[in-house]
C-alpha cells in the first residue's frame, strides 16, 4: 500500500524537526558541494554525527552524494525540501549556483 500524502509529509516534518540535520540542510543550500568536514565544522558537530545525519538525509532521498577524489561532496536535491528551506528563511548565498 502507498503512504498517504499525510504520511509522507509527517516523514518530512519528522526530518525538519532535528536541529543537526536543518543545519545541514541550510549549509548544502547556502554551498553545494560541501564535504562532511566542512558541513560538520559550519554545523559545529562531529564528523561522525554529520556522517549519520548526512546518511539519513541521503536514505530518504534529500541529498546526493558524488566522490572528489577521497572527499565526498553533498549537496540538496529535493525539490520539496529546497521549497520548505525557502520558507523557513533561507537564501542562497551569492557564490552559490542556481
Amino acid at each position: 500500500m502507498a503512504e498517504d500524502r499525510h504520511t509522507q509529509w509527517a516523514r518530512r516534518f519528522d526530518l525538519l524537526g532535528d536541529p543537526t540535520r536543518l543545519r545541514l540542510l541550510d549549509r548544502m543550500h547556502h554551498h553545494p558541494g560541501s564535504t562532511v568536514a566542512e558541513l560538520a565544522e559550519a554545523a559545529g558537530i562531529s564528523h561522525a554525527t554529520a556522517s549519520q545525519a548526512l546518511r539519513t538525509l541521503r536514505t530518504q532521498g534529500w541529498v546526493e552524494a558524488t566522490r572528489d577524489g577521497r572527499s565526498m561532496r553533498y549537496r540538496l536535491v529535493d525539490e520539496t525540501a529546497h521549497r520548505l528551506l525557502h520558507v523557513m528563511g533561507a537564501d542562497h548565498a551569492l557564490d552559490a549556483p542556481d
